[in-house]
């Protein structure tokens, strides 16, 4: 079975940064777009970053210049770096992969079980 295992959540100061961490375990044959939504309380969840297979990365634009996301494709594991964070950051981050896995013939979207980000003076 396929299991997305998030770290790096926390309590951080508006101006600090956070480094979450999404790794993927099971039988893959192949993993595509990986990435991180959000959803603050009351608001609508949104795609805050993702990442292709070839590196290419989109974000939302009010993250822009400010979030980092990257992928080690050997590992399974997609992170984003967080920096300059806000109170408007504030949200559960859920990661997500694209993947083929044995046995499955359809690409599939697995998730993760979504980590507390916090951003409060």
């Amino acid at each position: 079975q396929v299991q997305l295992e998030e770290s790096g959540g926390g309590l951080v100061q508006p101006g600090g940064s956070l480094r979450l961490s999404c790794a993927a375990s099971g039988n893959f044959v192949g993993i595509y777009d990986m990435g991180w939504y959000r959803q603050a309380p009351g608001k609508q969840r949104e795609l805050a970053a993702q990442i292709s297979r070839d590196g290419t990365t989109d974000y939302i634009m009010s993250v822009r210049g400010r979030f980092t996301i990257s992928r080690d494709t050997a590992k399974n594991t997609v992170y984003l770096q967080m920096s300059s964070l806000k109170p408007e950051d504030t949200a559960v981050y859920h990661c997500y992969i694209q993947a083929y896995v044995v046995g499955v013939a359809a690409l599939n979207t697995y998730w993760g079980q979504g980590t507390q980000v916090t951003v409060s003076s």
